[in-house]
């Protein structure tokens, strides 16, 4: 099975995360499928290559949650499901 999750990148209290399809087999910095994003949360700072990861979700790829919090504020799964409209409170 194919994951969205983070990998770990940068130096020592200076972390970035890639956003990686990654086999759920592999650790988190282990051989990834392919880079589908960047996440900088000391800038607060995100970049999807967001048709590569709708083929992948669209492929049966699963985001884990944090991906999917970070994908949702920048929506992302608006694209995949155009005809649903969101609540607003």
């Amino acid at each position: 099975m194919v994951k969205l999750r983070l990998k770990r990148c940068g130096r020592k209290q200076r972390a970035v995360y890639r956003i990686v399809a990654i086999d759920i087999r592999f650790r988190r910095e282990g051989r990834d499928l392919r880079k589908v994003g960047f996440y900088d949360p000391i800038k607060n700072k995100t970049y999807f290559n967001i048709p590569v990861i709708l083929d992948f979700l669209e492929k049966g790829a699963q985001p884990t949650g944090t991906v999917q919090d970070i994908s949702q504020r920048a929506g992302v799964f608006i694209e995949l499901c155009p005809n649903q409209q969101t609540k607003v409170n």
